[in-house]
């Protein structure tokens, strides 16, 4: 990342893996259960957070000298909200069927406590270009869990990619399904992202002995 300096370049790159949101900090946990039980819904709500923490971290950034200790976590909700509702709002205009899908939850990204715990802990301190790298950087590492479980979940437990079939047809037995595959209806359940969180969770922490040794 030329463009970035190194202090900077970790502000992204560690919520991706050392530092992940979800699977180090264990935040966020819920939408990675309620939502990922397909692709497209994950990404969308990936690419909303992504929105939400990026410019509401430069937003708390910008206004820190001038919020009042007493009420910054009210300033930080209003923050919050106003982008979730613009987020809803443009899914609401162009993409009507997934925000009916996605429902309650995005407006529960207002309590997401990833985007408050960076307000609080990041953008309240630091200006707003470091702020935006961080809040992207978080996000991004929130957003990249949710797709992983999302693509996993729908992929064996529907056979299918953005609703697409791609392991074959189970009604004519096609593809992987003329020798006896069948999909995985245990997939589709919240309990089992849990359980594919807690193997990311797993994996990353067998590749990486400094996380076992933190922990």
């Amino acid at each position: 990342m030329g463009l970035l300096s190194k202090k900077d370049s970790k502000l992204i790159l560690d919520p991706l893996a050392d530092n992940n949101p979800i699977t180090i900090q264990v935040l966020g946990i819920c939408s990675a259960l309620a939502i990922t039980a397909q692709l497209k819904p994950s990404i969308v709500m990936a690419i909303s957070v992504i929105f939400v923490m990026g410019v509401g971290n430069v937003v708390i950034s910008l206004m820190r000298n001038v919020i009042p200790s007493k009420i910054r976590i009210i300033v930080q909700l209003v923050v919050v909200a106003t982008l979730v509702i613009i987020v809803d709002q443009v899914l609401k205009a162009f993409a009507y069927a997934l925000s009916k899908e996605l429902s309650v939850f995005i407006g529960l990204i207002i309590t997401n406590c990833i985007i408050m715990g960076r307000f609080e802990a990041f953008a309240l301190g630091n200006g707003p270009w470091r702020s935006f790298l961080d809040g992207i950087g978080n996000a991004l590492g929130y957003g990249v869990i949710l797709i992983i479980v999302g693509f996993f979940r729908e992929l064996l437990g529907s056979g299918t990619l953005f609703g697409i079939k791609v392991l074959g047809d189970p009604v004519e037995k096609s593809g992987l399904y003329a020798i006896g595959y069948e999909n995985n209806g245990f997939m589709v359940l919240p309990p089992m992202a849990l359980i594919v969180v807690g193997l990311i969770i797993w994996v990353q922490r067998s590749k990486n002995k400094a996380l076992i040794e933190e922990n």
